[in-house]
């Protein structure tokens, strides 16, 4: 999707925006290496994966050069296999180089936007926004494609949306605001265990000091998001876009009238919904009832 008050901008990268970039060869080497040295040491992927405390899932991503490598999962493979720092210093020449793969070509010029944003709102009914989102969760979410994904196309939208979150950290000075109604939280997507993990992450990633999570009670009388989720954010150049998105479809809105209404309309739901402390205080109560 094409938008020429977006590309005149200069905050969102144009051209070619449909093209799939092919995978970084930086990310497929070194996973390459990370394998061979696992390999080396007698490991299957599942006895590393317990090993350094990570999915299998996601050593397998790294190792097939579809994700990048965290810094925990660096640190504890080199730990693993024999401190010889060739993975730290391999780790260093790693680049994403991955574009968009994994993300649905509706979406690509949001997820360029968000690169960029010095504030992120959104408002979600219908799941748990990706940027908040545990493995198991996505995955969970993927697994009911319909059609069904195949293996490469699921683990490489897993892959895009974990990407997706480093925006949290990586940018500290960035605001991130979540607006996320209870119900998306009792809904057992892929089980208890699963939910169980997402609550933890959720908790996690929301006491990050740019990250507020507020939650939409059940009870409420009032709501100023009745349309449907909505997401909103602000450049380093005052510009500000908003992105709604539906069945096979998303929109990306830059007319400032609309993005102006759905800020009001954003503002006004921040005060019906908990504050942030209640918010993760009903997490903490959702997850015990688990």
């Amino acid at each position: 999707m094409a938008d020429g008050g977006v590309a005149d901008g200069g905050d969102l990268p144009c051209g070619e925006t449909d093209r799939e970039p092919g995978p970084s060869d930086s990310l497929r080497t070194f996973g390459a290496v990370m394998q061979a040295l696992r390999e080396h040491a007698g490991y299957s992927r599942t006895e590393f994966a317990n090993l350094v405390s990570f999915s299998k899932h996601t050593v397998e991503s790294v190792e097939l050069g579809r994700r990048m490598p965290d810094a925990a999962l660096v640190e504890r493979s080199e730990e693993a296999l024999g401190n010889t720092g060739a993975l730290r210093k391999a780790s260093q020449y790693v680049t994403r180089g991955r574009g968009d793969v994994g993300l649905a070509a509706w979406f690509r010029q949001w997820a360029r936007l968000e690169r960029v944003a010095v504030s992120l709102c959104t408002y979600e009914c219908r799941l748990v926004p990706g940027l908040l989102q545990s493995e198991g969760y996505a995955r969970a979410v993927f697994d009911n494609a319909i059609p069904p994904l195949t293996d490469e196309q699921l683990e490489d939208q897993v892959a895009a949306r974990l990407e997706r979150q480093t925006l949290l950290r990586e940018r500290p000075n960035a605001v991130f605001s979540f607006i996320v109604e209870e119900f998306v939280f009792r809904r057992h997507l892929g089980g208890p265990e699963v939910m169980t993990e997402l609550i933890d992450h959720v908790l996690e990633l929301t006491a990050l000091r740019n990250v507020t999570l507020q939650i939409m009670p059940l009870d409420t009388e009032s709501h100023a998001c009745l349309d449907g989720p909505v997401r909103l954010l602000e450049t380093s150049r005052g510009q500000r876009f908003a992105y709604s998105e539906g069945q096979q479809n998303g929109r990306l809105i830059s007319d400032q009238k609309e993005v102006s209404l759905l800020c009001r309309r954003y503002d006004t739901l921040r005060s019906q919904a908990l504050n942030p402390k209640d918010s993760r205080g009903l997490l903490k109560r959702l997850r015990g009832e688990l």
